[in-house]
């Protein structure tokens, strides 16, 4: 391909905000947009497939939930898919005992074996939580006890954290947790936004649908940084192509001021001859002598397929945290100042780098759901996208 060939504006990342900027470029700029993704899919890591065994959608990323309360996105998310009224609980598994998460006055009562009111719950923690009242707290563990008390910290928070970490909590800075929500009633519903669901026909699907215009292609399996293809970076800048990158920022500038620090996730599968095996699509593992933080069972995510799901075989995930390396699929920023300083930097010199909007959790070192990164990308396209393609 020569240089008179390329479009209007190169996405270098097919997650939800290249496709949304895509998508928005196609239908306010009538661009003609080129897509190039490293995977071998769409979707970034909302990507999911059907499970031929079991009839399960399997979210290959870990599990993908989407909830907001922002109308713009949800408006917006409603012209490609229709949603299921799927509500997100989570259990956790303590000492051989199943609890519902996150911590509510049936949580509480349970744990205590108690009838507490709601006022009384409130005493008891509020107690229970002051037992380092006036002290400043030095790391995570002081932390989690001064915000919920100690015995609902190291039953529910101290070793799953450790697992999530690879690292005492007591080692951990205190403002890795901001607050620990803890409710005062029966409500175990897990997301608190106006408007929750998972995609009627999956998400891939949904994702295939924004990009469905042939004023848009997809070349996956190109490496960015790969000079023997014509969409490399170094090319396009040439070229003066508009680029919008949603790759790691650090590689954007070949880790020339260092690496950025990440956690990752591995997941084992396990396969078993009952047609359900937890019973929900989530199971937190809340002691030390389980490896795993969490485990994930896909045919629980979408009750309304049982008809086409096999009713005696399960898939389930189990999960487990550590440090990324170079390599390995990024998931969490670490966020320790000294990451936050590298970023900055990044992000000065990514502001200086002509035709290209960085955006993404890769691209701005974030974490991001689902709804914020769609939202992101709308408020991206308006601002630097659109004018880049007026000129």
């Amino acid at each position: 391909m020569t240089a008179v060939d390329y479009p209007d504006l190169v996405v270098v990342g097919a997650g939800l905000f290249g496709l949304t900027v895509a998508q928005q470029a196609v239908e306010h700029a009538g661009a003609r947009v080129h897509i190039i993704d490293v995977r071998d899919h769409i979707g970034g890591n909302a990507y999911s497939y059907m499970d031929e065994e079991t009839g399960a959608e399997i979210h290959r990323y870990g599990a993908h939930l989407f909830h907001t309360s922002n109308k713009r996105v949800w408006d917006y998310v409603n012209r490609f898919t229709s949603f299921t009224n799927y509500v997100h609980r989570v259990w956790a598994t303590h000492n051989g005992e199943v609890y519902p998460l996150p911590t509510n006055l049936g949580t509480i009562n349970q744990f205590f074996r108690a009838h507490y009111t709601p006022d009384e719950a409130r005493a008891l923690i509020a107690e229970q939580a002051g037992e380092l009242a006036g002290k400043d707290p030095e790391n995570l563990n002081d932390k989690g006890i001064s915000l919920i008390g100690r015995p609902l910290y190291e039953a529910f928070i101290k070793n799953y954290t450790a697992k999530q970490w690879q690292t005492d909590p007591a080692e951990l800075p205190a403002d890795i947790i901001k607050r620990l929500p803890v409710r005062f009633n029966y409500d175990n519903r897990y997301f608190r936004d106006t408007w929750e669901g998972l995609p009627t026909d999956g998400y891939t699907k949904w994702m295939e649908r924004m990009i469905d215009d042939p004023k848009i292609t997809v070349g996956l399996g190109v490496d960015f940084f790969d000079e023997t293809q014509p969409y490399n970076k170094q090319a396009l800048a040439e070229a003066g192509v508009p680029v919008v990158y949603t790759g790691p920022v650090d590689r954007y500038f070949d880790y020339e001021l260092g690496d950025l620090k990440w956690r990752t996730v591995d997941f084992v599968e396990r396969r078993y001859d009952e047609g359900d095996h937890f019973g929900c699509p989530v199971m937190n593992f809340s002691d030390a002598d389980v490896p795993y933080t969490r485990a994930i069972e896909f045919k629980n995510f979408n009750p309304e397929r049982r008809e086409s799901q096999n009713p005696d075989k399960t898939v389930v995930w189990e999960e487990y945290s550590r440090f990324a390396e170079r390599g390995d699929e990024p998931y969490y920023p670490v966020n320790t100042d000294a990451d936050k300083a590298l970023y900055a930097a990044y992000e000065a010199k990514a502001a200086a780098e002509p035709n290209t909007v960085f955006g993404g959790r890769l691209g701005t070192y974030k974490y991001y759901d689902m709804h914020q990164v769609i939202d992101t990308a709308l408020t991206a396209y308006e601002e630097q996208v659109a004018p880049m393609l007026a000129k």
